[in-house]
C-alpha cells in the first residue's frame, strides 16, 4: 500500500510509503492520504497526527516526476476531497510532521500545511518546481506568511534547498533530531498535546491561525490557475523530461 496507517494510543502515524519513488506524489498516495486524514478528524479517539515517509532519504519528494513525464498525471485533478481539504482547510486535530528525509516541492508543501515540525538532521526542504518549469503555488503562498518575504521569495526563485538548521533558524522546524528518530520525536510532542483537552486544544488551533486563514475568497482559485498554467505547459514536459533523462531543461518559456 502506498499509505500506512498505524494507530499508536491516541495517536495516527498515517505514513507515506513508497521509498522506491523517494515516496513522491501520485492518485495513489493522494487518495490515500486524503482519507487516512479525513479518518482521523472523523475518529474522536484521535488528539493527534503524525505525518512522516518511509525510509530516511524522502520525507516526500513531491510531485512523482516519472509519472507526470510520461503520463503526464496532474494532481490537481485527482478525484480526492480530503486531500484537497488539507490545503483548503485547517485539519481539527493537530498535524506534526516527522521529517524523516529530504522535503521537497509538494512535500516541502504537505510539511508546510503541517502544525509542528520534527526534523532529522540531515534533512534539506526545498520548492525546486522553477526548476522543471512549474509553479509551487501552495508554497508560494504559505512560506511568505511563516518567514521574511524576501527569504521566502529566495527559496521559491532560485529552487535552492535549506538545510535542517537554516529551517530550524527560520522557525519552519520545532525539533531537530538524530537520523532515523523523527517518528519519535513526533510522538513525543502528540504525547504532550495529548495530556491537555482535546477542546481545548482545537479551540487554540483555530484562534491561532484565524488570521493566516483570512483569505479573499478568490485565493484558491488563483493558486489552482497559476498551478493548472504551469503544469499544462511545454516547458513543464520538458522540465520532467530533462529530470529523467538527467540533462539540462531547453526552456521556451511556453
Amino acid at each position: 500500500m502506498s499509505v500506512l496507517v498505524d494507530r499508536r494510543g491516541s495517536v495516527s502515524v498515517v505514513t507515506i510509503n513508497r521509498p522506491e519513488a523517494s515516496n513522491a506524489l501520485n492518485p495513489e498516495v493522494v487518495v490515500g492520504l486524503g482519507r487516512a486524514l479525513d479518518d482521523a478528524a472523523a475518529d474522536d479517539g484521535i488528539t493527534a497526527v503524525v505525518l512522516t515517509g518511509t525510509g530516511d532519504r524522502a520525507f516526500c519528494a513531491g510531485l512523482d516526476l516519472r509519472a507526470f513525464a510520461t503520463d503526464r498525471v496532474n494532481l490537481m485533478e485527482t478525484d480526492s476531497q480530503g486531500f484537497h481539504r488539507f490545503f483548503r482547510e485547517r485539519h481539527p486535530k493537530p498535524l506534526i510532521a516527522a521529517a524523516n528525509g529530504h522535503a521537497v516541492a509538494g512535500g516541502f508543501e504537505v510539511l508546510l500545511r503541517c502544525d509542528l515540525v520534527v526534523a532529522c538532521e540531515h534533512v534539506e526542504l526545498g520548492l525546486p518546481e522553477v526548476k522543471r518549469g512549474l509553479v509551487a503555488a501552495a508554497g508560494a503562498t504559505m512560506l511568505p506568511r511563516r518567514i521574511a518575504m524576501q527569504t521566502a521569495l529566495e527559496i521559491a526563485l532560485t529552487g535552492s534547498r535549506i538545510t535542517a538548521q537554516r529551517a530550524y533558524e527560520l522557525g519552519l522546524v520545532n525539533r531537530i533530531v538524530p537520523r532515523g528518530q523523527a517518528v519519535d520525536g513526533a510522538l513525543e510532542l502528540a504525547a504532550l498535546i495529548a495530556e491537555n483537552g482535546p477542546l481545548a486544544v482545537r479551540l487554540t488551533k483555530q484562534l491561532a491561525y484565524a488570521q493566516e486563514d483570512d483569505v479573499g475568497p478568490g485565493t484558491w482559485t488563483r493558486i489552482e490557475a497559476a498551478t493548472q498554467a504551469a503544469m499544462r505547459s511545454a516547458d513543464a514536459v520538458e522540465g520532467a523530461r530533462a529530470f529523467v533523462e538527467k540533462r539540462r531543461p531547453n526552456w521556451t518559456g511556453r
